[in-house]
């Protein structure tokens, strides 16, 4: 029989303890949490693999409707050195949000106006931190990553907005929150839509200029942040590269490339 091209030939089929027939492809499953080779009990899925399933269906829907806890955020956050200030957006709660995206990607109007009083003179870089589609991730993953970041990033010597934690909130909305604060240069922290295998991954997205209107063709995306994917270590080395280059080239997006691996001595 054909092999299809991969490498390797297939094992003879074996029934388990469970009455099971075992994939011959198993050990592939040792190098990926995707549902491969998971076998069969007579025509239908081994009944573990079906309820692995449910479980993480159950995770991911989950992921999808938590709360984001701004309070204990912005206590890790200040902790951490960061002075974060606390914000919504116009989605009024979870189940507008998630029924009207529109209203995700803009402040509500008392945030605006408190805003307006966050910060004053010239910014550098916002940094917006954001449930999204996962509050799980971001309540996770987004004081790490930060640490990360600021260990790699000379922010002694910039002005820095406070962190804005933006609750109900899409990517676009750090564009108005850069805008409204003048800044040069916004990076977005936030939970990314669940997979069925990554209920708390983290995605960073980075706009030069921001401003209402960006598209996401002029935005960078580092994306997978969690601890079966990639790094604090590996995304805040990326992160800071892309914010260098960004501020060299004075542009984000589809012209700005991740050449960071051609350089051995990126700390």
């Amino acid at each position: 029989m054909d092999d299809g091209g991969v490498i390797g030939k297939p094992e003879a089929l074996r029934v388990d303890d469970g009455g099971v027939i075992e994939n011959p492809w198993r050990s592939l499953r040792a190098i990926t949490n995707a549902r491969i080779a998971l076998g069969r009990a007579g025509v239908s899925q081994p009944t573990r693999h079906h309820l692995a399933f449910q479980l993480a269906h159950a995770r991911a829907r989950d992921a999808v409707h938590s709360a984001l806890d701004a309070q204990q955020l912005a206590d890790d956050l200040g902790a951490a050195g960061f002075s974060p200030v606390s914000l919504t957006s116009a989605a009024a709660d979870r189940s507008t949000y998630l029924q009207r995206p529109d209203l995700g990607r803009r402040l509500s109007e008392e945030s605006a106006s408190v805003l307006s009083t966050a910060t004053s003179g010239n910014v550098d870089c916002v940094f917006v931190v954001a449930d999204g589609l996962s509050a799980i991730a971001t309540q996770r993953h987004a004081v790490p990553l930060l640490e990360e970041v600021s260990r790699r990033l000379d922010i002694t010597t910039r002005a820095l907005a406070p962190v804005a934690i933006v609750q109900q909130g899409r990517v676009a909305i750090g564009d108005e929150i850069g805008e409204r604060l003048g800044a040069d240069l916004v990076v977005v922290l936030i939970g990314e839509r669940p997979g069925l295998s990554s209920p708390d991954s983290l995605g960073v997205y980075l706009t030069w200029a921001p401003r209402v209107g960006r598209t996401d063709a002029e935005r960078n995306c580092i994306s997978n942040i969690r601890e079966a994917g990639l790094s604090y270590e590996e995304a805040a080395r990326t992160l800071v590269y892309l914010m260098t280059e960004a501020r060299r080239r004075r542009l984000s997006g589809v012209t700005l490339k991740d050449e960071s691996s051609d350089l051995p001595h990126l700390p």
